[in-house]
């Protein structure tokens, strides 16, 4: 079984939309201006960015001439295709479309060494990355019970994979969507120890507070 990759644009993706055609002129219109960011050490005059266009709850963007256009939903290439059915012949003859998604990013949190926010320059990127930049998980971490939540048609739904397993390449959650959460479990025998410490500290303290009261008593 194999597993196509299909990224799909969500609400709050914060999109790059670049199109070009060889009359440059004729394309300009249809792209954000650059703006300037704030100088840095190296340059007084700052670093030029290019905008960026958000989703809104609806799915939708504010495109330059062409007006609203409902990209919530498609993959990149439905997406692109979308574009240029607009944009040809109308108003450019062979554009070319860009996008990418400036915002990308995932969540891994629980027993791993590094539990953080990460943002992915890369949108190819698999469980076995995100785990990777979280600096693996921890000798407790759960491998067989890993909870990876995903949002998908304004529904969140939870998946548990095995790491060991030999079809996790088939998983639909191997390759991550912008704002998937993995989520790492302690093993059992971890939280025993953690609950056996909290315990046996709180039984020291009571123990103490004992001893001094019995001391003071008998004096």
């Amino acid at each position: 079984m194999s597993n196509d990759y299909q990224l799909t644009f969500k609400p709050d993706d914060l999109l790059q939309i670049i199109i070009s055609s060889k009359d440059v002129k004729a394309a300009l219109p249809f792209n954000l201006p650059v703006l300037a960011s704030s100088p840095s050490a190296i340059s007084a005059q700052g670093i030029p960015k290019l905008q960026s266009y958000l989703i809104d709850g609806k799915g939708e963007v504010e495109f330059p001439v062409l007006g609203v256009l409902k990209l919530g939903g498609l993959t990149r290439i439905e997406a692109i295709d979308l574009l240029k059915d607009k944009l040809h012949p109308n108003y450019l003859k062979d554009p070319i479309v860009n996008i990418i998604i400036t915002n990308f990013k995932v969540t891994v949190i629980g027993d791993v060494r590094n539990s953080r926010v990460f943002q992915v320059e890369n949108e190819r990127v698999t469980i076995f990355d995100a785990i990777g930049m979280a600096g693996d998980l921890n000798i407790s971490g759960v491998r067989e019970n890993v909870t990876v939540i995903r949002e998908e048609f304004n529904k969140k739904n939870k998946y548990v994979i095995d790491l060991r397993s030999n079809n996790i390449m088939t998983s639909p959650v191997y390759y991550l969507q912008q704002n998937d959460l993995i989520y790492i479990e302690q093993n059992t025998s971890r939280i025993q120890d953690a609950a056996y410490t909290r315990s046996t500290g709180l039984f020291i303290s009571l123990a103490s507070v004992l001893i001094s009261l019995i001391t003071v008593i008998t004096r």
